[in-house]
């Protein structure tokens, strides 16, 4: 498989080594130096773009493989409140997008176990839900996709809940915390 890496830090190259060591073949690798390079004839050449960049590029990315008609998948967050014209523009283009906020086979075992436990907390009022995130220092959006799928996740299954809240302290690389709360 032919594939282009939009976004070239640790996911970036941890993707590349994965890919080939498994027989595919690098494409195109764009970063913040080289973001002129990132062009529809360059793209082209790609069965697929795998997207890991930061949420002040990663919307224009997805965009831009859309309309090339270049398949993605993206682990980007922070751009999701452009989800609805993202999903028109894959249903105008007949594009294909795959998305999460995080792809470790735990974390996702960790989300399904996370919308059981708010179900089962639900009558239980005398019972709340708080939330803190730890990370290592080079952590560069705050809270993190993860975090805030977690939360998403506690609002659809805890109806007493409606609404989260970054309550990051001033050092989020290392510690932050999303308040939860019901008015």
């Amino acid at each position: 498989m032919k594939i282009a890496l939009i976004g070239y830090g640790k996911m970036g190259k941890a993707i590349e080594s994965i890919a080939l060591n498994k027989g595919h073949e690098i494409v195109l690798k764009i970063d913040i130096q080289n973001n002129q390079d990132f062009t529809e004839a360059a793209l082209q050449k790609a069965d697929v773009a795998i997207e890991f960049t930061g949420p002040h590029s990663a919307y224009e990315n997805v965009k831009k493989c859309i309309a090339w008609g270049v398949p993605v998948v993206s682990g980007s967050t922070g751009w999701l409140d452009k989800w609805n014209e993202v999903k028109d523009l894959c249903d105008e283009k007949n594009g294909t997008l795959i998305y999460s906020s995080n792809y470790s086979i735990g974390v996702n075992l960790f989300f399904e176990l996370n919308k059981q436990l708010a179900q089962l907390m639900q009558p239980y009022n005398s019972y709340d839900v708080s939330m803190t995130e730890v990370h290592h220092t080079e952590k560069k959006d705050a809270p993190s996709g993860t975090a805030i799928s977690l939360a998403e996740q506690i609002l659809t299954h805890l109806g007493r809940k409606n609404k989260w809240v970054n309550g990051a302290s001033a050092n989020w690389n290392a510690y932050g915390q999303i308040q939860l709360g019901s008015g």
